[in-house]
């Protein structure tokens, strides 16, 4: 996957890295956090990080946050893939970034809407219940008799169910329309789903395993993906449904209700906005993903590191930097990563080995808010077996770390696991890092003891969900986190070297940071939410390995 030549050139710097991290020269800049915009921002040439963390701040980012939540409010409650939510979206960082004297360009793939599934029970009572199609399913309108396939139900079960095509022997499926209700556990969604459609089943409900407090809620809504590790297409409509609501359609007698809409060629845009540098030839990148899922007006997931990265942009408006700065606004990744996969697909290799490396922004602002920094030196966490971590990612990483350590926040690793839109650029060998606050892992006591916030309490309980609205963030830790990500997108508009060997030039009035204080290690068994084999329902997971129900 990765070049020889990419791979030999950042091996070689790899024995100067720390010394240039330290070369990356260290500036306070607690002093800017929580402080008003300083006037006259609009007119600034922002070419010292002390003068850019005094123009960015949290207030900023949310007015571009409180754009985004009308746009949804004007279109059903969603910024999803396939919406007009999303196109306007789209519309608006198109026409704000525009304005800042950006260079925009629309970035265009194929992809296949599905419109809102439903599903309903209507015997022995009647409830509709919150759904979502899997990527991969057939469509399809069944009413009919709902079949359990061996379900284990209570905390602590190791369902198994729908794994094995004996699950369904001695099942009735000989109706005109039976729906095969199967548990979540042990195999790959697509696994479960094959089974029951070869046994005869007209619509398939995979309900959460309800072994654990994690493992209750929806499972899908554009989450799960039913053809990694089973490469077919269905030809039946498979729905998700949380574990209560499994439980109720497993009673005797039930019937039910499944609807999935024809599927749509709904091509989607990915926005690109660039600055031209000195050194065209070593570009910097970053980006996050701007659809929500189809469930809620997605403003922490990902409002957030979308309007960090606007509020950013604006304040760049007129600098000439050394290096290219290239900024992303992603598509679909609710639904896969898409909108990064197809523009890194889309890439000659030349234009590939031009990025010098790409920071990735999801999730920035969460109510109940840890620090978290992609983990590149597997200091915490090893990443997922398959997925690689390219030379120079660990540096970046530092840096991050070191920004936190100037100013007095503490913070800890997060898996480097791919499960984001950087995923694509690190199978290419582009160094990657980023930030995260955490989704629908709790928060322990010694979290609560460090950070704030609610022990017990997920770090964002709006997490995909249509409470994921403007108050569903924390503006210090997006106040944080917009000058992390301004600190490192100005340090490395002005040189990658400790990334990539590539030479730039200082930055004016120099960089100055501390060597990081270290991780505060309080993670525990799940990574900071981001490995699909220690958190279970992490909607995330359909980012490589979502079909993994273990």
């Amino acid at each position: 996957m990765y070049r020889t030549t990419r791979l030999s050139r950042r091996a070689a710097v790899l024995a100067t890295s720390t010394a240039t991290v330290a070369a990356l020269a260290l500036v306070p800049a607690g002093a800017a956090l929580g402080a008003p915009a300083a006037k006259g921002c609009e007119n600034r040439n922002n070419t010292t990080l002390s003068s850019l963390l005094e123009c960015v701040d949290a207030d900023g980012a949310m007015e571009h946050m409180a754009a985004l939540q009308e746009i949804a409010d004007a279109n059903g409650g969603n910024r999803a893939a396939g919406t007009e939510g999303y196109e306007q979206s789209v519309q608006y960082v198109v026409e704000t970034l525009e304005a800042a004297g950006w260079d925009v360009s629309i970035d265009e793939f194929d992809y296949t809407y599905f419109g809102p599934a439903s599903l309903s029970q209507l015997t022995p009572i009647q409830a509709d219940y919150s759904t979502g199609a899997f990527s991969g399913t057939g469509a399809g309108d069944v009413t009919g008799n709902v079949v359990p396939v061996d379900l284990d139900l209570g905390l602590g079960n190791t369902s198994t169910s729908g794994c094995q095509p004996e699950d369904f022997a001695g099942l009735d499926f000989s109706g005109p329309n039976d729906i095969a209700l199967v548990q979540r556990g042990a195999c790959n969604f697509g696994d479960k789903a094959l089974n029951a459609e070869t046994a005869g089943a007209e619509a398939v409900v995979i309900f959460n395993q309800g072994n654990t407090a994690e493992r209750t809620a929806l499972i899908v809504a554009n989450a799960g993906t039913l053809t990694d590790g089973t490469p077919i297409t269905h030809g039946i409509p498979v729905v998700g449904a949380s574990y209560d609501d499994g439980v109720a359609l497993s009673a005797e007698g039930s019937t039910a209700h499944v609807f999935v809409p024809a599927p749509e060629n709904r091509p989607q845009k990915n926005v690109i906005a660039e600055k031209t540098g000195v050194n065209d030839d070593n570009v910097v990148m970053a980006g996050a993903h701007l659809d929500s899922v189809e469930a809620g007006p997605g403003i922490n997931d990902n409002g957030s590191g979308s309007a960090a990265l606007i509020e950013i942009a604006q304040n760049l408006s007129k600098l000439e930097p050394q290096n290219t700065i290239r900024l992303a606004w992603w598509a679909a990744e609710e639904d896969g990563l898409l909108g990064s996969e197809a523009y890194v697909a889309g890439l000659s290799q030349e234009e590939q080995d031009r990025i010098a490396l790409y920071l990735n922004f999801d999730m920035v602002a969460s109510p109940n808010y840890i620090f978290m920094v992609y983990d590149g030196d597997e200091s915490g966490w090893l990443a997922p077996a398959g997925v690689p971590i390219p030379d120079g990612s660990v540096q970046i990483e530092k840096l991050f770390e070191s920004y936190y350590t100037s100013v007095g926040e503490p913070y800890d690793d997060a898996q480097f696991s791919g499960r984001s839109d950087y995923d694509a650029f690190i199978r290419v060998g582009i160094p990657a890092g980023g930030l995260f606050t955490g989704a629908e892992v709790q928060k322990t006591e010694e979290q609560e003891s460090i950070w704030g916030g609610v022990a017990g309490e997920s770090y964002d309980q709006c997490y995909h969900l249509a409470c994921d609205t403007i108050d569903n963030v924390n503006e210090h830790a997006l106040d944080v986190n917009v000058d992390a990500i301004a600190t490192a997108v100005l340090a490395y508009s002005y040189s990658t070297e400790s990334v990539n060997g590539v030479t730039g030039v200082k930055v004016p009035g120099g960089l100055k940071l501390p060597a990081p204080a270290g991780p505060e290690g309080t993670i525990g068994g799940n990574a900071g939410g981001l490995d699909p084999d220690l958190v279970g329902g992490h909607d995330h997971d359909h980012h490589h390995g979502s079909t993994e129900t273990d």
